[in-house]
């Protein structure tokens, strides 16, 4: 089961910082050659959206509606879940979800999180979500990372979580072992740093496969280190040199051929968005996660 997603934050993050419209045309450039690809594969996938796109930027939310593939939500403004109390999260879950749902005529049933950012110290995370009616959650890297990660949930297939009685069906970021540690491999930076025979060979042993893309990646550009006060307003934490530095390393490695590397995987396998995959799963077979 290989599952395709993007998380489309791009517009609105430019609109909140230097709202420039070459980089809306590039966005809407790039995202068009997304959707080519996909319709010339006879593919669907799973598009993440920013719930204030909805408002601001309607046209991209529909127009990727309208060529066939699942609109999930990925929070209001993009900021991550673990830097929110329960209110805030339950206020940005709702209005966000409210808005794709009013862009697109149809309910958003399923759910990525900024950077992943569901973890041990924000399981109630789950609850909100079932409340404003979110099945499928994909929040999840359930390893330790920069930012957070769960490394204590588990698993890294498909499972059930009952948070105190609410259910939810979580599809957390796939991992394999390097050098006895645990890594992702289908997405992001991991994906722009292994080498695609890596990411086949990695993707042919195992039985679950979810690949994840963002269009400001697939981007052959560098960026520049950003400012102390752009970091700390972005991340919410302390924005010293050496975590700076760091982003910069992480924002910039690979990004050259990308697109090219991300086009050539996506025609050598077959994909499905997270409605068909779950669909096609016995979800009376996979374990049950409870909190």
């Amino acid at each position: 089961m290989n599952i395709l997603t993007f998380d489309i934050e791009e517009w609105y993050l430019e609109s909140m910082r230097n709202n420039r419209s070459e980089k809306y045309a590039e966005y809407d450039s790039y995202l068009g050659r997304i959707l080519d690809l996909l319709d010339e594969r006879q593919l669907k996938a799973t598009f993440f959206c920013v719930g204030k796109m909805g408002v601001l930027f309607p046209e991209v939310i529909r127009r990727i509606h309208s060529r066939g593939h699942e609109v999930g939500c990925h929070s209001n403004i993009h900021t991550w879940l673990n830097k929110m109390n329960e209110a805030e999260c339950r206020e940005d879950t709702h209005e966000a979800v409210d808005s794709l749902e009013q862009c697109i005529g149809e309910k958003v049933r399923s759910y990525r999180a900024p950077a992943f950012s569901i973890g041990g110290s924000n399981k109630w995370s789950f609850e909100i979500l079932a409340e404003n009616g979110i099945e499928r959650d994909a929040s999840v890297f359930p390893s330790a990372r920069d930012f957070g990660g769960f490394p204590n949930f588990g698993h890294k297939a498909p499972v059930i979580v009952d948070y105190q009685g609410t259910v939810i069906k979580e599809f957390p970021v796939c991992m394999t072992k390097i050098l006895g540690k645990e890594a992702a491999y289908s997405g992001g930076g991991y994906f722009r740093f292994f080498p695609l025979s890596f990411i086949e060979n990695r993707m042919a042993l195992n039985g679950y496969n979810m690949c994840y893309f963002h269009i400001n990646d697939l981007i052959p550009e560098t960026k520049g280190l950003v400012s102390k006060k752009e970091y700390e307003a972005y991340f919410h934490e302390p924005g010293t040199l050496k975590a700076r530095y760091s982003r910069f390393v992480k924002s910039n490695l690979g990004k050259k051929h990308a697109f090219d590397k991300m086009s050539d995987l996506i025609r050598h396998r077959d994909f499905m968005n997270l409605q068909n995959a779950d669909c096609q799963i016995d979800w009376e077979t996979v374990p049950v996660v409870k909190y």
